[in-house]
């Protein structure tokens, strides 16, 4: 699975308009709904939440990960979020984030849900490409940049 996968242009949003933890998932399911419809959004923005209640998805970096499974959704979707300014997200390594993706997935697809959510997390390990991500203007340059970093990736 590559991101450009379960990640489109449309949601892709430079920069996000909100500045606190909550507001910015609420945007960034708010932006896959308006995408791809959501069955149910109410209940994904509910299992995001209550994933993040139990720890922090600030993962280090500047990078964060709010993700949940829900029946609110058939397959696996992705958004990502360049924040204007770093936003605290109480995250591991204490510091604020700048890239939020936000990874929703049905009840009934661990594996896949996993396996995005570790491939977001190897991707963002080089600092070159956050680096990149954080400075691109647009969406359709954001997805060029993700897509010519998973075509020199090599699976293991």
């Amino acid at each position: 699975m590559k991101l450009t996968d379960i990640l489109v242009e449309d949601r892709v949003k430079i920069p996000l308009e909100n500045t606190e933890k909550t507001k910015i998932i609420e945007e960034m399911v708010t932006l896959i709904d308006g995408s791809r419809p959501l069955k149910n959004r109410e209940q994904i923005l509910k299992a995001v939440l209550d994933r993040e209640a139990v720890m922090s998805t600030g993962v280090g970096d500047e990078i964060a990960i709010p993700h949940g499974k829900s029946d609110g959704v058939d397959d696996i979707v992705a958004a990502l979020g360049v924040t204007r300014e770093p936003v605290n997200f109480n995250s591991l390594d204490n510091r604020p984030v700048r890239l939020v993706w936000l990874l929703v997935g049905p009840q009934d697809k661990t594996g896949p849900h996993l396996k995005a959510l570790s491939r977001i997390s190897r991707l963002m390990h080089k600092k070159e490409l956050r680096e990149k991500l954080i400075k691109t203007q647009r969406p359709e340059d954001v997805m060029d940049v993700i897509s010519g970093e998973e075509n020199s990736f090599s699976e293991n």
